[in-house]
């Protein structure tokens, strides 16, 4: 199986924020975010795999800053790194100034898929070469994350977390 890059799998998601998908402060509801970030990650990971990618969990969301109504969302997500048949998939959430164009981050999360067959059974993915000192960053990041989400599992025993060790001696 060839490795891929995480610019490969890149998905950017483009939209406005709407009245009926705002909160009393006439903000994006968060929840509204999360689908549409589940859907921009979704489609990374099929990218990556190029098998059905289904959504195993919401590993990290910042909620930093509020998406005001009438605002242009744009979310980007890409595979940040590649297991056996699991994807870490970063995205990156800015609000687009409607009459300068600068973009502002507001959000970001860190979302986990696997790559299925017909059936739902799990099956191998492309690793990831990470190209740029940001994906190469969260691209290690990925294993540490991984590793902690094991041993709070209970899946992992903490002894055999080498990364995660590797942050304390």
């Amino acid at each position: 199986m060839t490795s891929k890059h995480p610019s490969e799998s890149l998905t950017i998601l483009t939209d406005l924020v709407l009245p009926s998908e705002t909160n009393p402060l006439n903000n994006l509801f968060g929840g509204e975010l999360l689908a549409r970030m589940d859907r921009a990650a979704s489609i990374a990971a099929s990218r990556h795999s190029r098998r059905i990618s289904v959504t195993v969990s919401v590993n990290h969301v910042a909620f930093n800053k509020a998406i005001p109504l009438g605002s242009v969302v744009i979310i980007e997500a890409k595979v940040s790194r590649a297991f056996k048949t699991s994807m870490e998939i970063y995205l990156d959430v800015w609000i687009e100034d409607r009459k300068s164009g600068e973009r502002t981050k507001s959000n970001e999360a860190i979302y986990t898929f696997v790559a299925v067959d017909e059936n739902g059974r799990p099956v191998e993915v492309p690793q990831i070469i990470p190209e740029t000192k940001l994906e190469e960053h969260r691209y290690d990041d990925a294993l540490r994350r991984k590793q902690l989400s094991l041993v709070l599992a209970g899946k992992l025993n903490p002894h055999d977390a080498t990364e995660l060790k590797a942050l304390f001696v």
